[in-house]
Formats: structure tokens, C-alpha cells, sequence
């Protein structure tokens, strides 16, 4: 399955939201630095659908914060 996230880098609070079937927004608190807040988007949302991390990839949109990720 591929969703589209919409990423918020530096937020205070981490947060998974969904807003339809296809679109999520998610919060973190890494800044978008070295991968840092790829890898809290991937956790984040391996702990929102109870899968482990490896199983989260981000496709497409590494250097934006709109991203295609799919979920296997």
C-alpha cells in the first residue's frame, strides 16, 4: 500500500494524523538533517500501523516534505 505523508519536521510534539484513506500528516521532533527526520517519519509510522520499521519505505519526496511511502 502507498500512502502520501506530509512531513513536519522540528514539531514539539510527535504525532501520526490521518486526514483521508491515502493522506497522513506526520509530526517529529528531528530536524530535517542527515536523514534524521526520514528515519522518525519511518518509526513514527511503524508504531501508528503496529509493523516494524523495515517495513516502512520512503519512496519518493526525500529532501521534501510531501512523500510517497509505502507500507509492506
Amino acid at each position: 500500500m502507498k500512502i502520501i505523508v506530509k512531513a513536519r519536521p522540528n514539531s514539539k510534539n510527535e504525532s501520526v494524523e490521518k486526514i483521508d484513506d491515502l493522506h497522513f500528516e506526520v509530526s517529529v521532533k528531528e530536524p530535517p538533517v542527515k536523514g534524521m527526520a526520514n528515519e522518525a517519519i519511518r518509526r513514527a509510522l511503524a508504531a501508528y500501523f503496529k509493523i516494524s520499521p523495515s517495513r516502512v519505505n520512503i519512496v519518493a519526496g526525500h529532501t521534501s516534505k510531501s512523500k510517497i511511502v509505502e507500507i509492506k
